[in-house]
């Protein structure tokens, strides 16, 4: 017993003292919190519970007349000691007692924190740490999306975390972690504690800018109209990309693998008129047995933005949004290109990763472009260096992850996307045609270059109406191949 106090004090000693220099320094190591909220308050406790096992070994001395003690210890408190006595174990066990509840809170709270999601397994999670700061969810906490509110997916979360604890102390966990996740809250009432399904907000203008892969490192515009429509009920007849949500229909699918990559079955229910409609890749379809024996999946917001807060961007992504940035300068020759295919090499490590880039691209330029290097040291330099910041925030060698581990489908530029089921091959036994024409989803407003845009000219080339826009047209001339080849058959995330 006299053993189990000193442990409980020294601890709760050390927890005051660290407590003290993380508020006065403030200190955010979540390595520290672990000492602080886990490692200590374990001690803590242990210290409490060893006192009553004291007390136990001792009753059963005496029960056994090892000890002789003829009766129990009368407590009289109008006797001066006995009455201090009983005033300290009061005290005293209020004492540990509220320190306890604290403790507790503040281990919760702790558990509950971006730092210790994201750093304090630092290589596993290395990956959606990094891609999460630059997310649009950054603001949120991880285990918003990820338990959500309620006791039962927190105590859930908890128990499946001791496995995974285990896994990374055993060096036994999967590179790169394996998406989507199975056992997770399901994910509509996370989104819905944010987003409102029901909120018509019509069409939502977007603007893609691309830099080419050639000298002058050609900017490309893309301003376009998503039908991005709404979930309600009452517009559903209206469509839109979100009327898949729609109550008022169920969208079901069968998908051959593990990343719902390839999609051949998709079922259709309109709950109104309890019409169901089945549609199969008449390229490739499921044989009645594999339909027979599968069980569909129901389409929700994963299902198209299955990266809403860890985006892995490609090379030619990172590079078109350091361009944009202004990051890299587009008036270095040929910095899409260099930069983009010295981010896309393969590394074996981060740290040779940082050194071989920037030999990659400062090399280059003083090879090819000797006269330029030498008038334009520092461009090169700052260029070298947001093409190493670019992989360092997209591409993990160690984790075996980058942008090709997890596939973005909320488009169809270098993955299926939306052509899963909307590739005009999915076809019902009456002959109806899941619709893939390019109007069904966006509308095209301007696309080219993008000279009249920057200098504040007029557009040459503007929407005619609004109602069906532009015709796309390709940057470069490749005749009509991108009518009859999907866009991720030639875009890999690299030059094509």
């Amino acid at each position: 017993s006299i053993a189990g106090a000193l442990i409980a004090m020294v601890a709760l000693m050390a927890i005051v003292f660290i407590f003290a220099i993380t508020v006065l320094t403030r200190t955010r190591n979540p390595y520290v919190g672990i000492i602080l909220y886990l490692g200590l308050p374990f001690f803590f406790v242990l210290g409490l519970l060893i006192i009553p096992v004291g007390m136990y070994r001792r009753w059963r001395r005496l029960k056994k007349g090892e000890e002789f003690y003829p009766k129990w210890p009368s407590i009289d408190l109008n006797i001066k000691e006995h009455r201090n006595a009983a005033m300290i174990f009061i005290f005293g066990t209020a004492f540990f007692v509220l320190i306890n509840s604290v403790g507790v809170y503040r281990t919760y709270q702790f558990m509950e924190s971006v730092s210790f999601c994201g750093l304090v397994c630092h290589k596993v999670m290395a990956p959606e740490y990094t891609t999460f700061k630059h997310s649009p969810h950054a603001r949120l906490k991880c285990v918003q999306c990820h338990i959500g509110p309620g006791a039962g997916w927190y105590t859930k979360s908890k128990l499946s975390g001791l496995y995974q604890v285990c896994a990374v102390l055993a060096n036994k966990y999967p590179r790169p972690i394996p998406a989507p996740i199975k056992n997770l809250r399901p994910v509509e009432i996370d989104c819905d504690q944010c987003h409102w399904r029901e909120h018509f907000p019509g069409r939502r203008g977007i603007s893609f800018v691309h830099y080419l892969y050639d000298k002058t490192n050609t900017r490309w515009v893309i301003d376009m109209l998503l039908n991005t429509g709404a979930a309600a009920p009452s517009a559903a007849r209206a469509g839109g990309i979100h009327w898949h949500m729609s109550p008022a229909v169920k969208v079901e699918y069968i998908a051959r693998d593990r990343q719902r990559q390839d999609i051949p079955w998709v079922r259709f229910t309109d709950r109104k008129t309890g019409r169901v409609t089945v549609y199969q890749d008449v390229t490739n379809p499921l044989s009645k047995k594999e339909v027979a024996v599968a069980s569909p999946g129901v389409m929700g917001c994963i299902d198209c933005h299955d990266t809403p807060s860890h985006i892995f961007h490609s090379p030619d992504r990172a590079i078109d949004l350091a361009l944009a940035a202004g990051l890299l300068d587009p008036s270095i020759p040929e910095i899409k290109q260099v930069a983009a295919s010295a981010m896309a090499g393969k590394y074996r490590s981060r740290a040779e990763a940082g050194k071989l880039i920037e030999t990659a691209v400062t090399g280059f330029y003083a090879k090819r472009y000797r006269a330029f290097f030498l008038g334009h040291g520092a461009l090169i330099s700052n260029a070298a260096a947001a093409t190493r910041r670019a992989y360092m925030e997209n591409v993990f060698p160690g984790m075996r992850t980058d942008w090709r581990a997890y596939p973005d489908d909320s488009g169809h530029f270098i993955y299926p996307g939306c052509m899963r089921c909307h590739d005009g091959n999915h076809k019902s036994a009456d002959g109806r045609v899941i619709p893939n024409g390019c109007e069904t989803c966006h509308v095209i407003l301007f696309q080219g270059s993008g000279e009249s845009v920057e200098n504040g000219g007029a557009r040459k080339t503007q929407c005619p109406g609004l109602r069906r826009g532009l015709p796309f047209r390709h940057p470069v001339d490749i005749g009509g191949a991108w009518k009859t080849v999907p866009c991720f058959d030639c875009h890999r995330g690299v030059r094509p």
